[in-house]
């Protein structure tokens, strides 16, 4: 990893993400670009034709610089052409997923005051439902037709600015799996960077093909699998939603060479195929991030690809990586790897003093995809970026001597029980080994003596006996932890409730622990 010139990396950046694929369509105009389901292979030319035409049809409808273009919709070549466009307007995008409730999407269209809101109704379902009840209106796509809503005379445009340092590409809401969604403003300049530094680092030629099903509306499908896969000229597959049976079919018949995704992701795919035997594929490199990575599901999923996986840590904040493990020296342990060029680390106290080397402590982060601020938010931008550039992650973490990041747990999560520190993740790590359980998600709830106690919810694994599953666990739990760390109450659940990447949304776990009868 240290061998990558930053500086003159993000000399080289293309001032506008659009640059990308610009680039591309000159150097390489025949190399395939996109699958799509319907679309069929997209050549780079044709790419770079579809986000010209995009662009001249948000101007033609009336977005100007610095509006916002919202899109409600899942994974196709209309929603990519789109996200350049937008930018290449120098508007910005705020890409939302489809399957969020009514509820959810109406409050993130009124906080980023979109201008426009368009819906991938060819390929989502979910995205005409919400076009519909907005009055959108149908209308012709690059790749496609889609729904159109009206223009929102009461958009306000936002600054531009010619840097691409300091212009918002990308309005990004958080999952909200510890509270409200919060609008992440992302620069031109940091996402391109995230994609620069992650293609290098997977060592992308553009003779991969990179799986695309994460949703872009997630930072992790936007910035390190869809950029990161265009930047280095290579071939994405799109997929609308992920499915195991998608991703089987994918590997077979895509002949697939990157597989980038939540561990969730994984975990269905061996509950699909089971791990007796390796799956015949083409994958050279396979990468989970997004969520903790438990030792039993890594090693359980290396078995049934063939390759490592390898770990990583983001957040939407940081545009999101922060650290991955080295593709030349894949780890057998949970490590999230070291910083990726550019990035540095502190892990301090309460206080913000550096603890001791090795102690665990909250992390914070300074990179060039850091960003610019929560939009309409300055109090909740001023708590998470500290001065010098710092930014609280939130997380807690600890660094060994090689340089290698832990994260131990998110700092909001601890769980202080009877003067102990209890962090969820590491009751999580021992839950997730027992063969009983697909994953699980532990936290805390306030007694009425001002105690916490450990709640654990657990989603079986689809073979499990559910009778007796909870008493199993306990006895297992009492022997692995510490009596303090140990659930005071397991709760099965036959799906724990989740984003659509996968990720737990703790906040409604918080809740109903809440809700639980003393």
């Amino acid at each position: 990893m240290a061998d990558l010139d930053v500086p003159t990396l993000l000399a080289a950046l293309p001032p506008r993400l659009a640059g990308i694929v610009q680039g591309h369509a000159a150097a390489t105009p025949h190399a395939p670009s996109l699958r799509d389901p319907d679309a069929g292979t997209v050549d780079y030319a044709a790419l770079w034709q579809a986000v010209q035409d995009s662009a001249a049809q948000l101007r033609a409808l009336g977005v100007r610089p610095g509006d916002r273009v919202m899109v409600v919709g899942e994974n196709c070549a209309n929603l990519v052409a789109l996200i350049f466009a937008a930018g290449l307007v120098d508007a910005w995008i705020v890409n939302v997923n489809a399957r969020l409730s009514t509820r959810e999407v109406d409050a993130l269209r009124a906080h980023s005051g979109a201008r426009i809101v368009f819906y991938t109704a060819d390929v989502s379902p979910d995205a005409r439902a919400h076009g519909e009840r907005h009055a959108a209106m149908a209308a012709a796509g690059p790749f496609g037709p889609w729904l159109v809503g009206p223009l929102n005379q009461d958009c306000a445009p936002e600054a531009v600015h010619v840097d691409g340092a300091a212009q918002p590409a990308a309005l990004v809401y958080t999952t909200g799996t510890t509270g409200q969604p919060k609008g992440v403003m992302l620069s031109h300049r940091g996402l391109a960077y995230v994609a620069a530094v992650s293609s290098r680092l997977r060592g992308l030629t553009p003779h991969d093909r990179a799986y695309g099903a994460l949703p872009t509306s997630h930072v992790y499908g936007l910035a390190s699998v869809m950029l990161g896969t265009l930047y280095a000229g290579a071939c994405l597959v799109l997929a609308p939603r992920f499915t195991a049976p998608g991703l089987l079919q994918s590997l077979q018949d895509e002949r697939l060479t990157i597989l980038q995704g939540v561990p969730a992701m994984f975990a269905r795919l061996l509950e699909l195929t089971g791990d007796a035997a390796p799956l015949p594929n083409r994958l050279r490199f396979a990468y989970a991030g997004g969520s903790p990575l438990t030792p039993s599901l890594k090693a359980a999923a290396e078995r049934l690809l063939g390759v490592a996986l390898h770990n990583g840590y983001g957040m939407t904040e940081s545009g999101p990586t922060i650290s991955q493990t080295d593709l030349a020296a894949p780890r057998a342990d949970t490590s999230v790897g070291r910083p990726i060029p550019g990035v540095a680390l502190r892990i301090v106290d309460a206080v913000g003093a550096d603890v001791a080397p090795g102690q665990p402590g909250h992390l914070w982060v300074r990179s060039p995809g850091l960003m610019l601020g929560y939009y309409r938010d300055p109090a909740q931008t001023a708590a998470a970026l500290r001065p010098g550039g710092w930014l609280d992650t939130g997380d807690m973490g600890r660094q060994d001597a090689d340089g290698a990041l832990f994260i131990v747990g998110r700092s909001k999560e601890l769980i202080i029980r009877s003067g102990f520190n209890v962090y969820p993740l590491e009751v999580e790590t021992v839950l997730n080994a027992h063969q009983a359980v697909a994953q699980s998600a532990v936290v805390g709830r306030t007694c009425a003596d001002g105690n916490e106690e450990v709640i654990a919810y657990v989603e079986p694994d689809a073979r499990a006996d559910r009778a007796g599953l909870v008493e199993l666990l306990a006895a297992y739990s009492a022997r692995e932890l510490a009596p303090y760390k140990c659930p005071s109450r397991i709760i099965v659940m036959e799906a724990l409730p989740a984003a659509a990447t996968g990720k737990i949304l703790k906040g409604r776990l918080w809740q109903m622990a809440a809700e639980l009868p003393a």
